[in-house]
């Protein structure tokens, strides 16, 4: 994970659904350069969200049980509720990391975006430009499929 500084302020995503807090089944398809993550939402609906020019993504703990334990809770992260981090310390480490680089440059990074998506049983956090929210018609397994062919062009 990450430590949180000072600065981190952590806002709701409010273009973002609400997630099914029993079983929202959350499945990430990635590449190097894009992310989709799909989840069933509170109606049962599935919905696929895009993360544009993804840098740096995770999917695991913590799950709601031990989510008090998150870098972030303090700062007002909240269950099943996306949300972005203003100020992040996870982008700084990661732009620290980089600059190992001869040809780095902060400004590489300055298009990156904090987002956190906590789920019933994991979380999923990303450094990416934007996000896209599309609602799919279908079933989870549907959407995985529909999620690869996105990815591979097929």
């Amino acid at each position: 994970m990450y430590t949180v500084g000072p600065r981190d302020r952590v806002t709701k995503l409010t273009t973002a659904p609400l997630c099914d807090a029993g079983a929202p089944m959350p499945t990430v398809v990635a590449d190097e350069h894009t992310v989709l993550l799909a989840f069933l939402c509170s109606d049962e609906t599935v919905t696929i969200i895009t993360f544009a020019r993804c840098s740096t993504h995770m999917f695991g703990p913590p799950n709601d049980e031990s989510f008090g334990a998150h870098p972030l809770a303090k700062r007002g992260l909240r269950h099943y509720t996306a949300a972005e981090v203003h100020n992040s310390s996870w982008l700084d480490a990661r732009i620290a990391m980089n600059r190992v680089h001869r040809q780095h440059s902060d400004a590489l990074f300055a298009h990156l975006r904090h987002f956190i998506f906590p789920f019933h049983d994991s979380t999923f956090e990303c450094l990416a430009a934007d996000f896209s929210v599309t609602p799919f018609a279908g079933s989870m397994a549907d959407a995985v499929s529909h999620m690869a062919s996105l990815l591979t062009g097929s």
